[in-house]
């Protein structure tokens, strides 16, 4: 019997994480896998309190059933786009995964390769935004630093204009 995966899919709910995020679905995901969102907002809010707690491990694990609740997830800080909630319902449906969001605070680089150690992951699909060689000297490409420092196999999937 196989391991169980997760396949962890780096989502800011952009047009480029919402591609890496069909292609992981479409290429990555099968029967019985853990299909974990990464999200990375900025710097906590310290007058929340659950938040602060949270700054260092991120929050707990989030199931699909909650963060599909706009109440709950605006604890969070965060407001997931309707073609990613039917993107990850379509998926827990039809690929019969379990799925789960994890939200990290701070720097989106660092985040995404603490993620795929502390939960940990099997694998990573990240988005790439496809930043011209100036944009991406000056702000950096976290695509670029994940596949550089992660400690999993890591995919970059190019967005397509």
């Amino acid at each position: 019997m196989e391991a169980e995966r997760r396949v962890g899919v780096a989502v800011d709910f952009s047009a480029s994480s919402k591609n890496a995020l069909k292609w992981a679905v479409e290429n990555v995901i099968r029967k019985g896998d853990h299909l974990i969102l990464v999200t990375v907002r900025p710097e906590v809010n310290y007058e929340e309190g659950e938040t602060q707690l949270w700054e260092v491990t991120g929050s707990p694990f989030i199931p699909l059933s909650e963060f599909s609740d706009p109440i709950i997830m605006k604890k969070y800080g965060v407001k997931p786009d309707q073609e990613t909630l039917d993107i990850v319902s379509t998926a827990a449906r039809q690929k019969e995964v379990e799925v789960l969001m994890k939200i990290f605070w701070g720097d989106p680089r660092e985040k995404l390769c603490e993620a795929i150690d502390k939960l940990p992951l099997s694998c990573i699909i990240v988005g790439n935004r496809g930043l011209g060689k100036l944009k991406r000297a000056i702000m950096g490409s976290v695509s670029n630093y994940v596949v550089n420092n992660g400690s999993c196999p890591v995919t970059v999937v190019k967005h397509h204009v």
